[in-house]
């Protein structure tokens, strides 16, 4: 639209400059005030183009308002199940989203424990990140909400470290439930013929990750972890620390966004105008909706694809050139990406990429 006006503008112009000329030869005027007024005529041009354009783009945001739905993977939320719409290629979002939802009711009158009460549980454990950073294993404690004494911890390094405890067992829980499933994947596809068991486990998959066409090169793809270091960096970013409201209030660990429903309104936000953020009943079911949106979302479609170069070429998955495909994540861009990579690098998360969590099963201990 806006190279359409343009164009007209030129063409108007160009009309205008050839009646000059017209004029010019009619009275027989010379060369040198045809090439003055030519040289105007460009100068003016320089200056008064630019002013078009800018004054055209304001014009058409005004009328076209911009929204940044990558974070926005889900039209439900979880407290609202049952309105029934699905998408215009006839997906039901809820397929991508019933594992979420079981996981989200497991524990709706869960104790919130205090800090000192989590550290002493981390005590009892011999849980520490010196000791992850050396032997690469994660003890299997699982909480089920944030502190609310985070925000009260005044030396920020222990409150980094308190964090990353409490978020890392459970991006590692989630990226095994994801491996597992890999394990099962490959399997699959390297049978010449599947049991209608793992045909069903197939379709249920393809609902999962949203994808229409049944490709198994599509699930291979889509159906993959997110790098450790990646996925605490986020969850430091969009919570400040485990010390933001929506953190708090909705153990929403990365800010994922929902038009309808319940969720908390942001308090700069208007009245009923505007995204919500998702609040889950348990911090699992925040990193489960956090892997899924980046897995399953068109946005992230390139960071899928780079984490499936890695892949192919049997390398380890580097955050610090993956978080570069998430500058779509929030509407600062490239900044954004910067701040994760600070984030990665000041805090050595990188360390804990290759970290395993202790078995709490026989079938996880296939995977350490």
């Amino acid at each position: 639209m806006i190279i359409y006006k343009l164009k007209f503008y030129l063409f108007k112009l160009q009309r205008k400059n050839i009646k000059i000329f017209k004029y010019f030869d009619d009275r027989r005027i010379g060369s040198i005030p045809r090439i003055f007024l030519s040289s105007i005529f460009v100068i003016f041009s320089f200056y008064t183009i630019p002013s078009i354009i800018d004054y055209t783009n304001k014009q058409l945001l005004k009328n076209d308002e911009f929204q940044n739905n990558s974070k926005a993977i889900l039209a439900y939320t979880l407290n609202n199940k049952n309105n029934g719409i699905s998408n215009d290629q006839n997906l039901d979002e809820k397929d991508l989203l019933i594992d979420i939802f079981s996981l989200n009711d497991l524990e709706t009158d869960t104790v919130r424990l205090n800090a000192s009460t989590i550290k002493q549980l981390f005590e009892d454990t011999d849980y520490k990140l010196d000791d992850v950073r050396e032997t690469k294993l994660v003890k299997p404690v699982a909480l089920t909400l944030l502190p609310a004494e985070i925000k009260m911890i005044q030396n920020t390094k222990k409150r980094k470290e308190f964090f990353i405890q409490i978020v890392l067992p459970l991006i590692l829980k989630e990226n095994n439930n994801i491996r597992l499933d890999r394990k099962m994947l490959f399997k699959i596809i390297n049978k010449s013929n599947n049991t209608q068991l793992e045909k069903k486990w197939l379709e249920k998959k393809y609902k999962q990750y949203g994808i229409i066409s049944r490709e198994l090169s599509v699930l291979k793809i889509r159906m993959d972890e997110i790098p450790v270091s990646l996925a605490i960096a986020q969850a430091a970013k969009e919570t400040g620390w485990g010390t933001s409201r929506f953190a708090q209030e909705g153990n929403a660990l990365f800010g994922q966004w929902t038009w309808s429903g319940e969720g908390l309104k942001p308090k700069e936000a208007d009245g009923n105008k505007g995204h919500k953020v998702m609040k889950f009943n348990v911090l699992q079911a925040s990193v489960r909706a956090y892997q899924r949106n980046l897995n399953t979302h068109s946005t992230y479609e390139n960071f899928r694809l780079a984490r499936a170069h890695f892949r192919d070429k049997g390398k380890d998955l580097d955050s610090l050139i993956l978080s570069q495909f998430l500058d779509n994540y929030a509407e600062t861009g490239s900044q954004y990406v910067e701040v994760l990579q600070k984030i990665i690098k000041q805090n050595n998360l990188q360390d804990f990429d290759d970290a395993k969590l202790l078995p709490s099963s026989i079938e996880l201990e296939s995977l350490i």
